[in-house]
């Protein structure tokens, strides 16, 4: 099936299909995200020159997303969504296959190199969302996004029985983890094939060249929608990235932070069955300020103790906040630019909250790696959500006085 020229939406029907496809590979290949984030802190503690690095991995992930998405939106936008989306998945296998010789070897610069492509795949794994929009209506446009990043549910249940069923099933500890996330990519290759998602005609002499890059971001609904979708990410993933060093410091076992990071996932993705609904029914602005606060009450939870309940409330409450606050900023940037911007507006936006992600989880082995006990280190991670929060509430308090001033 080959890329056609973009033509105008009749109805949803090739929107649904292709939703379809990108709900299985949100499922399948996006398993590989909590599947790191589980596995690659505790492997960077046994590799890492120093504890201080034991989120490096973690960090290269994200580092490479922020790096990746300024040239791999662009590339989607000449060359059409299925042939980015496969880049990312053959980039996600190689990954995982270095990351298998780094175990071997025992190398932590060769697990570096291996997260670092993860990192292609998981900024191409960004664009899923945007990619459920292309061919929707206004209507279904919220719906597609929340469908697509349901899918993450199911990869929430994939990833821990990954991790628990393959951690100790080779001498070296997780090593048939990442020949599993080798499989699934392979997978995946095979499946973006099956997207019909048309890419958009060569640009000709007097069409609209869309605004620039300055132009973009002085557009108060483009502003805040990033604003809040790089506070959203970046606590999300400041909070979830400490997380199995916090809980087995506190005495607790490997699974144990599997099971916690899987609620976790399952909260980020489960109320993406009816958060497009709520936003059509009660608008962004209120679902993304709802998502702040969920954000906040997981600080809260978060900080008064380090029994196990506490641990599950504060990572359900942040999975929640995410997906409220994230799928409210996507949802109000799709609808605040034209398509001649897509690539432009959607490479800029990853790049952004993946680069305050990279900061996030940077700072959150150093704030777990510094602190006397695991227990202090958890209660300087969560306390350093604060200024972010108010960041982010002053955004959509600013937005809603504009609009009533207008």
């Amino acid at each position: 099936m080959t890329d056609a020229v973009l033509d105008p939406v009749q109805d949803d029907s090739r929107a649904k299909r292709n939703v379809l496809i990108l709900v299985l590979a949100q499922a399948l290949l996006g398993a590989q995200l909590p599947i790191n984030f589980t596995v690659a802190g505790l492997i960077g503690l046994t590799l890492a020159p120093s504890a201080l690095w034991a989120t490096a991995p973690i960090s290269m992930v994200v580092f490479s997303s922020m790096t990746t998405a300024p040239w791999i939106s662009p590339l989607m936008q000449r060359r059409g969504r299925r042939f980015g989306f496969m880049l990312g998945a053959a980039a996600g296998g190689t990954g995982a296959a270095l990351s298998m010789i780094a175990l071997v070897l025992g190398n932590f610069w060769i697990f570096l190199a291996g997260a670092y492509l993860t990192g292609i795949f998981m900024s191409s794994l960004g664009f899923y969302r945007f990619a459920a929009t292309d061919t929707a209506s206004d209507a279904f446009r919220p719906k597609a996004i929340s469908f697509v990043m349901a899918g993450g549910l199911i990869s929430a249940f994939v990833a821990r029985f990954v991790v628990t069923g393959t951690e100790t099933a080779t001498i070296i500890p997780f090593l048939a983890t990442y020949g599993v996330v080798l499989a699934l990519n392979a997978v995946g290759i095979w499946l973006f094939l099956l997207l019909d998602i048309p890419k958009p005609p060569a640009p000709k002499q007097g069409d609209a060249r869309g605004r620039s890059r300055a132009a973009l971001l002085a557009d108060p609904s483009i502003r805040v929608a990033m604003i809040c979708a790089m506070v959203s990410y970046a606590l999300m993933n400041l909070v979830m990235t400490s997380t199995p060093l916090a809980v087995v410091g506190c005495g607790f076992g490997v699974s144990d932070a599997s099971n916690i990071v899987t609620f976790h996932v399952v909260a980020m993705y489960a109320p993406s069955f009816f958060t497009g609904h709520l936003i059509v029914r009660f608008g962004t602005g209120r679902i993304m300020a709802a998502g702040l606060a969920m954000l906040a009450a997981a600080g809260i939870v978060a900080l008064s103790g380090t029994a196990l309940p506490f641990f599950y409330i504060a990572l359900i409450l942040l999975g929640v906040g995410w997906n409220f606050g994230f799928i409210g900023a996507t949802t109000m940037l799709a609808a605040s630019h034209g398509p001649e911007e897509r690539g432009t507006v959607q490479g800029l936006n990853d790049s952004l909250v993946f680069g305050m992600v990279t900061v996030a989880s940077l700072s959150s082995g150093m704030l777990m790696g510094s602190a006397s006990e695991a227990a202090s280190g958890w209660t300087a991670v969560n306390i350093a959500m604060a200024p972010f929060l108010a960041l982010a509430a002053g955004a959509l308090i600013w937005q809603a006085m504009q609009k009533r001033a207008a």
